[in-house]
């Protein structure tokens, strides 16, 4: 049976890239998704094997949305698609239950064997991406934005430093207004930032949002 597959990416171009090379090896791409909320809301629909994320994506980022896929769907795989080679993100992705790592560069030579890895329970890394992200993982782990906020907490961070309103955080997260102030408010305070510039700078910093 074909792998069944989902495609997250914030650019329809390079989605369609993806679905061409996949389709050529008789991959079966059933959906597409172009930010991390509505990937979430088609991996329940559609139950694919393996959800290709890109992590830099609007709206929840692909890290924090393969965490809430792999805790209503534990046995879906799935792929990091990225530009990102810092340790702390190969990590971070690694820690959260990603299977498979994959740079865009690289993306044309390395997406289909990582698809064929994971799907057969392995474990996938781009080969430019050292070695010494795995010995770190069993060692010293540098800190990343995950072990300081709570998922919501990281949501607000995304919402706020992309230029969302407190209204409008509330509006996405389907919380109230009163709610939404108080994550901003507490992961202000944890990070000790206070203004929205720090957050933005922050979120790029972290890779949540881009330049």
């Amino acid at each position: 049976m074909s792998v069944r597959i989902l495609l997250a990416d914030d650019h329809e171009v390079m989605r369609q890239g993806l679905r061409a090379l996949l389709e050529r090896e008789r991959f079966n791409v059933v959906g597409e998704a172009g930010n991390g909320r509505d990937a979430i809301r088609q991996a329940e629909a559609l139950k694919p094997d393996v959800i290709v994320v890109d992590l830099g994506m609007p709206e929840l980022n692909g890290l924090d949305a393969a965490q809430q896929i792999l805790r209503a769907a534990p046995t879906t795989r799935v792929i990091a698609l990225t530009m990102h080679t810092e340790d702390a993100y190969v990590i971070a992705a690694l820690r959260a239950g990603i299977k498979g790592y994959v740079l865009k560069s690289q993306a044309g030579a390395d997406l289909v064997q990582a698809i064929r890895d994971v799907s057969r329970g392995l474990t996938y890394l781009s080969p430019v991406i050292s070695t010494a992200v795995v010995e770190a993982c069993l060692g010293r782990r540098p800190e990343v934005v995950a072990d300081r906020l709570s998922l919501r907490e990281r949501e607000v961070l995304q919402l706020v430093a992309e230029g969302r309103t407190t209204k409008e955080v509330a509006g996405v997260l389907r919380v109230s207004v009163k709610t939404a102030d108080s994550h901003r408010t507490r992961l202000m305070r944890k990070l000790d930032i206070h203004d929205t510039a720090g957050l933005v700078r922050y979120a790029i910093r972290e890779g949540l949002i881009q330049a």
